[in-house]
């Protein structure tokens, strides 16, 4: 992985983590499209939720020197989509999240779950090797 990936996906679990987010999951795309390296998905609890993740994770970023390079659905709050160019986070209701099922339509990638206090032990990885820092 390049070097400036390992820091930012750090930083965006912390993130997500610090704010309560579901299911954070972290796909590894890089054997399985060039769409993008990373996605991120998780839940927020409820539309307020979803606002208040998205809102944290483009102001900790972009103070981070990373600004988000596009951002869409927002104003709805079901699904905010933050793409960063080759990491991509989408922040679901849980319901949409269900619907769309995005970690079934990318079976192929490896996953990484973040529980609590991540940042204390090792990711879980469901398949392959944890993305190194």
């Amino acid at each position: 992985m390049p070097p400036s990936q390992g820091p930012r996906l750090q930083r965006i679990a912390g993130v997500l983590q610090d704010k309560k987010a579901l299911d954070i999951l972290l796909l590894d795309l890089r054997a399985v499209t060039d769409t993008a390296d990373f996605f991120f998905l998780c839940s927020g609890s409820s539309d307020l939720h979803v606002k208040a993740l998205a809102e944290e994770l483009c102001d900790q970023l972009r103070a981070a020197g990373h600004p988000p390079w596009h951002v869409e659905g927002f104003e709805a709050r079901r699904w905010v989509l933050i793409d960063f160019v080759d990491i991509v986070v989408h922040i679901f209701r849980q319901e949409v999240r269900e619907y769309y099922a995005l970690e079934r339509l990318w079976g192929d990638a490896e996953r990484t779950s973040f529980g609590p206090g991540w940042e204390k032990a090792p990711m879980r990885q469901e398949s392959g090797t944890v993305p190194q820092p």
